[in-house]
């Protein structure tokens, strides 16, 4: 089963595997420890290695929440607006 992985868990790892790199453990050695594969680490690594990516990353995920919301919000009041316009339409 895959495990997700929070933005904050994310930069988090990514830290600490950077930090791991610099104190010279191996690369097998730190994906070992994060418990990723090596493809993931260099993803991470990709998206959430700066500081500039990682915010932006979390930027993101927080939009993209917000437009989820807001589209449902326009969806319910679409569909009342539907409602109402039946009821004084006379079909119901």
């Amino acid at each position: 089963m895959a495990r997700r992985h929070t933005p904050e868990q994310v930069i988090a790892k990514v830290r600490q595997g950077q930090k791991m790199l610099n104190d010279g453990r191996p690369m097998v050695e730190v994906i070992k420890e994060l418990q990723v594969t090596e493809a993931t680490w260099y993803r991470w690594l990709n998206q959430y290695g700066s500081e500039e990516n990682a915010e932006a990353s979390k930027r993101t995920k927080e939009l993209e929440k917000e437009n989820a919301r807001l589209k449902r919000l326009l969806a319910e009041k679409e569909l009342a607006i539907d409602i109402l316009n039946e009821v004084a339409k006379g079909k119901f």
